[in-house]
């Protein structure tokens, strides 16, 4: 999709779980990319929020990883339109690891 700006904090927030969940595996980025079939860039690109992942890499990642794709989208939610809330488009919300229900 050329000219999509997705929104950075979902960026983050998915850099810190795959971070999280790939040491926990005790895998290296190299390794990851490998098991996952994508290029060992992608791996710490998405690490370091330069980009947002596709739900194909988001599932192959998960994949690799042995856990669930939702693992990696933890954190991670949508509010609806209520413009009787100040809310009148929607809007993307992030919670940081410390915060999240592991």
């Amino acid at each position: 999709m050329a000219g999509y700006q997705y929104p950075p904090e979902l960026a983050r927030c998915l850099a810190e779980n795959l971070l999280i969940i790939r040491r926990r595996a005790g895998l290296s980025q190299e390794q990851l990319a490998d098991l996952a079939g994508v290029h060992r860039t992608e791996i710490g690109n998405l690490e370091r929020g330069v980009r947002l992942a596709c739900i194909a890499t988001v599932v192959k990642l998960a994949g690799a990883l042995e856990i669930a794709p939702g693992d990696l989208l933890k954190g991670m939610a949508w509010l609806p339109p209520k413009p009787s809330r100040g809310n009148p488009r929607g809007k993307f919300v992030t919670r940081g690891p410390d915060q999240r229900d592991d």
